[in-house]
Formats: structure tokens, sequence, C-alpha cells
């Protein structure tokens, strides 16, 4: 996996002080993206082990709210295992920080087996380890420059643990985030 930029103190992507990394790979090329340099799966810089242990260490201070991970398209399944091993060590090493994801896939596509464009064998592992997911590809027709953490209208902010709870529970039912 690539990675496009990684923002220390970052306001603008979800709530709080965060770290916020940039994934290279998209194939939605949703029009008027803010960030089509990312697409291309080989923009940016190789994601290593020493990126990893920098990600970690910056969300380490109490100060800092937690971590997102957007792009480019951090739900892509060629990008899935680097974002899970990433976000399993948040959850194991830096238990304060709160997780965040930005991706055009909406939450009923990455949780069905058998939409192999989005759902990979680390698809759910990885969603556990997730807070909020902003889904749903950017619309320029519904674009809204009032909402908050979202660029578009039909974009949802999703409290991830309370809908899968849902889901597991038979209801299969989206919980919007506090913050929709």
């Amino acid at each position: 996996m690539n990675y496009g930029q990684i923002f220390e103190c970052d306001i603008a992507n979800g709530e709080g002080c965060r770290t916020s990394l940039f994934v290279s790979g998209c194939t939605h090329h949703c029009k008027e993206c803010f960030n089509p340099e990312t697409w291309d799966f080989s923009y940016g810089k190789e994601y290593t082990q020493e990126t990893e242990d920098f990600i970690i260490n910056s969300i380490k201070p109490d100060y800092i709210r937690g971590i997102t991970v957007l792009g480019g398209e951090p739900m892509e399944p060629a990008n899935q295992p680097f974002v899970r091993r990433l976000l399993e060590r948040v959850k194991k090493e830096v238990p304060h920080a709160d997780v965040w994801v930005y991706s055009g896939y909406t939450f009923e596509e990455l949780v069905n087996r058998f939409y192999k464009r989005a759902h990979t064998e680390d698809t759910m592992p990885l969603l556990k380890c997730v807070d909020i997911l902003v889904d749903g590809e950017f619309h320029i027709a519904e674009r809204n420059i009032s909402l908050r953490f979202r660029g578009s209208s039909n974009q949802r902010i999703i409290d991830v643990q309370k809908t899968l709870k849902a889901y597991e529970d038979g209801l299969e039912k989206i919980i919007l985030s506090e913050y929709m």
C-alpha cells in the first residue's frame, strides 16, 4: 500500500485533534473528488513498518482524540490488510484513540460477503476496530459545504459498533452517529 499524506493534529477529518492517513488507490473516481491524485495505487510513498510506527506514536499523547483513515479509498481490497493491521494496533496500543474511516463504499456493501468489490476476509475484523464510518461516494449534485465531516448529503456518519451490534441481533439497521 502507498499513502499520499499523513496529517498530525488534524481537526478537519473527525472530532477533536487527530492524525489522518490518506491512503492511495481508489476505484470510485467520484466527479470533483477533492483528492484525485490518490486514485492511483502507486501515488505517494510506500507504507512501511516505520510509517505505521510513526502513526501509532503520533496518536499516543492524551490530547490526540484518535486516527482517521481516508484517501483514496481505505476499504479497497488491496488496502484492507494494511489498514486492518494498523487499526488493530491502534486498538491494542492506544486504547484512548477513536477510529474514523472515510469510504466511498456503503456500510451495506462492506458487510455483504458476496460483494467482492469491497468485502474481503479483512473487512469484518477491520470494521470491528472502527468507531465512526463516513460512508458513500461523494456526489457533486448533493454537495453541501455546511455539512459537518462530509461533503455530500448522501454520505452518512455511522456509529459502527452500534450498527454491527444491530446486525448481529438480526436488525440490519444503520445507527447514525451523534455527529450526523
